[in-house]
Parts: C-alpha cells; structure tokens; sequence
C-alpha cells in the first residue's frame, strides 16, 4: 500500500473536489467484480472516488483497506460513504507535490 505525505494528501483530495463515483460496492460487498471494475477505473484515471451504498463505517474502513492493499493504492479519504483512493499512472498526470 502506498504512503502519502499530508501535503499530497491535501492536493489529491482538493483534485477530487469535482470528481464523480465510478465504482459503486453494493450490497453483495466487496466482490471480484467491483475489484476489477476498481482497477480498470483506477488505471485510467489515477484517482477515483468509490460509492458504498452501506451504513456501516466499519465495514467501509475494511473495504477502504482492502482495495488499497489490492491494488497498491493510497488510501486519500473517507468521508460519509465516499472512499477516495490514488494509485500513480505510469506516466503521471496529477503532478504530487
């Protein structure tokens, strides 16, 4: 899992601002599918935002963590039921200071 320092993590989440959810974890959690969907998103885009439909902060925490370990990514935030997440392309388009 990938490391940020708070300044990067400041940058990444003001980029976010006007991101949309791509991926979405529904009721069956975090299955293979939404994994897969997550890496696709997440290789074209670098930083994407991620819907959990459930109420439990909990089990959000746990997907947060999983996806991250998954697919070496840094976790940027989670706030309400939105995970943020970052994983650099290999040639970088947000410039991380």
């Amino acid at each position: 899992m990938l490391e940020l320092t708070v300044e990067q993590r400041k940058y990444l989440k003001a980029q976010a601002h006007a991101l949309k959810p791509v991926v979405m974890i529904g009721s069956q959690g975090l299955s293979d599918a939404v994994i897969k969907e997550a890496e696709r998103a997440i290789a074209a885009h670098e930083l994407i935002k991620i819907r959990v439909l459930g109420d439990e902060r909990d089990a959000r925490e746990a997907y947060l963590t999983q996806l991250c370990e998954t697919l070496n990514a840094a976790p940027v935030q989670h706030i309400g039921k939105l995970l943020l997440i970052y994983r650099p392309a290999l040639k970088p388009k947000l410039r991380l200071p």
